[in-house]
């Protein structure tokens, strides 16, 4: 059985991006119960969705039908349809059809260990700009404009734009919106991204002690870690608010 809402996991959306569990195989009989979750999301606006397939121990070709057509209708829409969590048997599955070249796929367990950056390292280039909250479109497409030279992929430039976005959707939301504001920073092997405010202040580890608060945040702070390499929340360490650092790796593109 298939379910994508079921008891032991819960589907994940935010703003135009999901995290679709899927609970079982995927064959002939339960793709398209698949389709029609994916096809429902891309007509509400969602254009970035991540398939979950931790509990997925076997794919066939029905399956590797629909996730190739799902892949292409939402890359014309200019979306990205992306699986995580792809268990051994599954990721062969996936490399013998090619899918792995044609989409972003990551094993179970998979994580980039992220090396602390040299104090004395200098960026290749920086720049900052205001959030507007009044055009969070055009905000967005400020950072994808200044990202789109750094060296990351397409896809790349996708996630963390959206996860930029996310970010920026907290600081508006939770904060005092008019002092927002976005640091880029390019260095050889990676790009950093600070998103500042300076509301109450919030520190990540937080939402561990306190389950059943700011359910909202928690669900962000898990999207936007599946969209980059690292995230960091913690209070800024002068004045009030709220500092969110997203780091994406350059030269390591998609998990293969």
């Amino acid at each position: 059985m298939l379910s994508m809402m079921g008891n032991k996991h819960r589907m994940e959306r935010s703003t135009n991006i999901a995290l679709v569990p899927v609970e079982g195989d995927v064959d002939v009989t339960t793709a398209p119960c698949l389709r029609r979750m994916v096809d429902a999301l891309v007509a509400g606006g969602c254009r970035r969705i991540v398939l979950n397939m931790a509990d997925v121990g076997y794919i066939d070709s029905a399956g590797v039908g629909l996730l190739l057509g799902e892949m292409r209708a939402i890359r014309s829409l200019g979306g990205l349809l992306s699986i995580v969590n792809a268990s051994p048997c599954v990721m062969h599955t996936l490399r013998i059809c090619r899918l792995v070249d044609l989409m972003p796929v990551s094993w179970v367990g998979e994580r980039r260990t992220i090396e602390e950056l040299d104090p004395s390292a200098e960026p290749l280039w920086r720049c900052s700009l205001r959030v507007n909250p009044m055009d969070m479109l055009a905000t967005r497409a400020g950072v994808r404009r200044r990202l789109s030279h750094v060296g990351l992929t397409s896809d790349e430039l996708f996630d963390l734009t959206l996860a930029v976005g996310e970010a920026m959707g907290n600081a508006v939301d939770h904060a005092c919106c008019e002092c927002s504001a976005i640091s880029m920073a390019c260095y050889s092997d990676r790009v950093v991204v600070d998103v500042t405010d300076c509301g109450c202040g919030f520190d990540a580890r937080e939402v561990a002690a306190r389950p059943h608060d700011d359910v909202e945040r928690g669900r962000g702070i898990r999207l936007m870690r599946l969209l980059t390499d690292s995230v960091t929340i913690a209070r800024r360490p002068s004045g009030t608010g709220t500092i969110v650092r997203l780091v994406k790796l350059l030269g390591q593109t998609s998990l293969r």
